[in-house]
């Protein structure tokens, strides 16, 4: 498609599968993806879709009022809420009324699951954070696109795009697009109707003293992590943690600095999924100018190749200063 065509000329070359029409979100979304270098339609269509799903998990989490379980539980062990199934459903749904998507594996549907003859695949956490949802504490949305049917045996920088929303006060989501080099947000606003651009561009500068150190029972037999945590103390490092991945790197994105940790230890194992939120999230945080490594060496986890879905691993996600502080306490022999 061409980059240089007109808001109207990119929306009427926009239709949804079927006779569908776009409504005004929709279409303020297309405007606001090509505004910002993103030229390939389809690319345009796929991550409407997310913020379609998005705009559905707004409305689900508004009218969530009794941490119900489902009776069931997912690949992980983990028991489901109805709120789970109801945000995994709204992915699926959206996904599939899009037509750009062949292959979706999510958190809940840990499997590569077909959806359709598109030509991208998903991976995804619908709703990360349901721990501590009933607390009213932000939670989140994590969406990495790749290109083609499969999902196993790619990496993360095979990525076309990478989403992640948050859902507080406001319902926001920070959209990044390796080929423009570019992290940008958008705001849902009037009554959900429309997004907004809220900020042209995200970055992370090197240093910044805030810090989210996840998994932090691993300091009780992890001597270089309890090291790296005194560090940060007695620097007055401010903390910055609320024990949900999204809104915790979510933090970084809007203060435009500081480092999110999350590190196993023999007692307690590494929990973050590479396919549903380590890998979409740093590529965000690349996009973003920052560094996005793995706990153990100093390889970013865009590099590793996904070899199941539910493999799992720690992680550093931060300014290019504070990571390399972290590699210092944490790499040393």
């Amino acid at each position: 498609s061409d980059p240089t065509m007109s808001n109207d000329m990119h929306s009427e070359s926009f239709p949804l599968s079927g006779e569908k029409s776009l409504n005004t979100r929709e279409k303020k979304l297309a405007t606001i993806l090509m505004e910002a270098g993103v030229s390939e339609v389809s690319l345009t269509r796929a991550l409407v879709a997310l913020g379609e799903a998005t705009a559905e998990i707004s409305l689900h989490l508004t009218n969530y009022v009794r941490h119900e379980f489902a009776g069931s539980q997912n690949a992980s062990g983990d028991h489901q809420l109805e709120l789970d199934i109801q945000c995994d459903k709204a992915v699926f749904d959206s996904v599939k009324a899009s037509g750009m998507f062949t292959t979706v594996a999510s958190e809940e549907t840990p499997e590569e699951t077909n959806v359709g003859n598109g030509i991208y695949s998903l991976g995804c956490d619908p709703l990360d954070g349901s721990s501590i949802i009933d607390a009213n504490f932000s939670v989140g949305s994590i969406y990495g696109i790749w290109p083609g049917s499969k999902l196993v045996g790619r990496t993360g920088r095979e990525q076309v795009a990478a989403a992640v929303s948050l859902y507080g006060p406001r319902t926001v989501m920070c959209i990044a697009v390796p080929g423009i080099h570019k992290a940008f947000e958008i705001t849902l606003v009037n009554n959900r109707t429309e997004w907004h651009l809220s900020k042209e561009k995200v970055e992370i500068r090197p240093s910044g003293k805030i810090f989210a150190p996840g998994n932090l029972r691993a300091t009780n037999d992890h001597s270089k992590y309890k090291a790296l945590l005194e560090h940060w103390m007695t620097n007055r490092y401010q903390l910055r943690y609320s024990g949900g991945m999204v809104p915790d790197v979510y933090h970084i994105f809007s203060k435009s600095k500081g480092i999110f940790t999350n590190v196993s230890s023999a007692s307690a194992k590494a929990k973050l999924r590479l396919l549903y939120e380590v890998a979409p999230l740093g590529m965000i945080v690349e996009c973003a100018g920052g560094k996005a490594i793995r706990e153990d060496k100093d390889e970013s986890v865009l590099d590793i190749t996904i070899d199941h879905c539910d493999q799992r691993l720690g992680v550093c996600f931060g300014g290019i200063d504070e990571v390399d502080i972290f590699k210092q306490f944490m790499f040393s022999t």
